[in-house]
């Protein structure tokens, strides 16, 4: 079963892209905290259902939480929606390029937490193949940019990329966080482990969410219920995501998961490319050339 990961993540990455272009679209009909409320309000009833189906349907136990769970869960959950709302916030400013590809370091800082945090260091090949995959990611991302090189070596001094560097690294700590939470409830079952972990997680972020509109933006609750059948479709496509995010996180080291993750970028480039006609330029494919070499060298690590 140690390669169950590997289509879990996929579903995971597809399902993340349709979520992001769903709140991306929200987002000019809501704020930005409320874009990202959507996903965790609308889909909590998911989330909870499939935790007891798991339960009821399927028979496996529920876990035993303690409070380490507890603190990992809240960390994650936290840290998930700061990343969250920074990312969108940086899809909405103008150099939206810069913002994205300095949110993909997000794989680099997970290695770096998860070898301090849970002592789990990637081995010399990882650490490899997570480069050359983040390299290759932030060059597709960079591809709208006169000077991709330059914007590469010094675009971090940007605002927006500043954003997209934060938003990476709270990333980074919510993928760590949960893996710690889920791995160290001790279930036999990591589909329980993973589920169980996401219930939680997201009663907590929408817990906080709500009250942070309550009273800070009360017109985005009112808002966001007039939109509900694009917050609902937003719900279902992020804890679908995050079913299999969870999941691949309980078998596997999460900086792993997040590069085969970035699998993504290449169905985007291939549609483009073959489905709309447009053009590469030798940035994009030099790209997507060093992210298909990364994400070979994950897939082979023993």
């Amino acid at each position: 079963m140690t390669w169950i990961w590997i289509p879990i993540t996929i579903a995971a990455a597809l399902s993340q892209n349709l979520r992001t272009a769903l709140q991306k679209h929200l987002k000019g009909r809501l704020s930005t905290n409320g874009a990202n409320y959507t996903r965790y309000a609308f889909g909590l009833p998911f989330a909870i259902g499939y935790a007891l189906l798991l339960h009821h349907g399927l028979g496996f136990s529920w876990p035993s939480p303690d409070a380490a769970f507890l603190g990992w869960v809240l960390l994650g959950g936290v840290s998930q929606i700061l990343a969250t709302s920074l990312l969108i916030e940086a899809m909405t400013r103008r150099n939206f390029a810069a913002g994205v590809a300095y949110a993909k370091t997000e794989v680099v800082q997970a290695a770096l937490f998860e070898a301090v945090f849970l002592g789990l260091a990637v081995t010399f090949g990882g650490m490899l193949a997570i480069a050359l995959a983040t390299i290759g990611v932030m060059l597709i991302s960079l591809r709208a940019s006169s000077d991709p090189w330059r914007e590469f070596l010094v675009g971090w001094t940007d605002r927006v990329a500043l954003l997209g560097l934060a938003s990476g690294g709270f990333f980074a700590v919510s993928a760590v966080a949960f893996r710690a939470a889920s791995i160290g409830l001790g279930h036999e079952s990591f589909l329980m482990s993973a589920g169980y972990t996401l219930a939680w997680a997201q009663s907590i972020q929408a817990a906080l969410l709500t009250a942070w509109l309550a009273l800070r933006e009360p017109g985005q609750l009112h808002a966001v219920a007039r939109h509900w059948r694009q917050g609902a479709l937003v719900g279902i496509t992020g804890t679908l995501g995050s079913m299999c995010w969870f999941t691949a996180f309980t078998i596997q080291i999460a900086a792993y998961v997040r590069t085969l993750g970035m699998i993504e970028l290449v169905f985007t480039f291939l549609m483009g490319r073959y489905a709309f006609g447009e053009r590469a330029s030798r940035y994009e494919l030099a790209g997507v050339a060093l992210l298909c070499v990364g994400i070979a060298l994950v897939l082979n690590l023993r």
